[in-house]
């Protein structure tokens, strides 16, 4: 099969290449889409998804149940009419060196691929990097925090080496000393360092009661950060007005379960109440179910592969919606082996 699929292959300059899958709060997936529909990128290339995804159910709009259709993984380019700013405002080590403006070259992809087949995926990737030359890969993430939904979310950070930590320290951003960065978001980046890219990942923190709920504000304040530091203009009015309104639902969804948005950070107890009553009343993301569905099907072939699905359950605080499925499991391969 095709390894990328070429639809036009643009003249790029110094770009950078920024990647992004769903996770916690949606806070990449988000930031990365708002990105390319404010910018205006143009999608030029595509990774086949039949090697990576499987079809893992049907989409029902208006009645009518349509075809199944694989998730997507694209690239879009954008060329960045300032010229001439990079070396002198943000640093040589971000821009390999070079001088003149940067190009951006987004990957999104609306799901989580089969993580056994990871490293074949980042490597279509980076070889669409290497093929324009690019220097420095930005990822963004979550960072789960205890904090109310109301508070000004803080930017986190991780990168690939300490030249790039003490550029990034003048934008009074919080460093991720210890820790882990789970899923595509924080995988790829490492894969990438393996192959020789710089590299960082902005993290937005997200209240541990709302992980199952897009945070549009944690997409906010990551692009916002994003912008300072890339130098670029982006026009946040819709998405600020994202910010107000899911604000407004989670305080309604708070009223009705007679919780209360509680004055200031929120005790472990407090979040715990929180999280299980949201837990029955929010949904999780399309590709964490479709992820969820893949490690059931795996673990009753190899019941070795529930540890792994046990710890995404617990991961999304959904293992009691599950648990008759997943005990079963065992309960199965009791009968087989009898």
């Amino acid at each position: 099969m095709e390894s990328v699929k070429l639809l036009k292959k643009p003249r790029l300059k110094n770009p950078y290449l920024i990647c992004a899958w769903p996770g916690m709060g949606e806070v990449a997936f988000k930031a990365a889409t708002y990105l390319v529909e404010q910018l205006k990128a143009e999608e030029f290339a595509q990774i086949p998804p039949e090697d990576f995804f499987y079809l893992t159910g049907s989409i029902v709009q208006g009645g009518i149940l349509n075809a199944p259709e694989f998730p997507y993984s694209k690239f879009y380019y954008w060329k960045n009419p300032a010229t001439k700013i990079c070396a002198k405002n943000i640093g040589a080590n971000l821009c390999g060196g070079k001088t003149g403006g940067n190009d951006l070259i987004i990957f999104i992809s609306n799901a989580q691929p089969d993580l056994a087949k990871a490293d074949d995926y980042c490597k279509r990737i980076l070889n669409i990097a290497k093929g324009f030359k690019v220097k420095t890969i930005i990822s963004f993430a979550a960072m789960p925090q205890p904090i109310d939904h109301t508070q000004q979310a803080k930017v986190w950070f991780t990168a690939t080496s300490k030249e790039m930590i003490n550029t990034l320290t003048k934008y009074n951003l919080e460093l991720l000393s210890e820790g882990q960065i789970s899923g595509m978001n924080g995988l790829f980046l490492g894969m990438a360092k393996k192959e020789g890219f710089n590299g960082f990942c902005l993290l937005g923190e997200i209240p541990l009661y709302t992980i199952q709920i897009e945070n549009p504000k944690a997409a906010y304040v990551v692009l916002d950060t994003l912008a300072r530091i890339l130098k670029i203009q982006i026009n946040f009015n819709s998405l600020i007005d994202e910010v107000h309104g899911m604000e407004g639902e989670i305080n309604k969804l708070l009223e009705y379960l007679k919780l209360g948005a509680p004055p200031g950070p929120i005790g472990e107890e407090d979040i715990e109440r929180i999280k299980k009553s949201l837990t029955l009343l929010t949904k999780l993301p399309i590709s964490v179910k479709e992820n969820i569905e893949r490690l059931f099907t795996q673990a009753k072939a190899d019941i070795s592969k529930a540890k792994e699905l046990k710890a995404e359950l617990d991961k999304w605080n959904v293992y009691k919606e599950y648990e008759d499925r997943f005990l079963d499991l065992f309960k199965k391969k009791k009968d087989e082996n009898n």
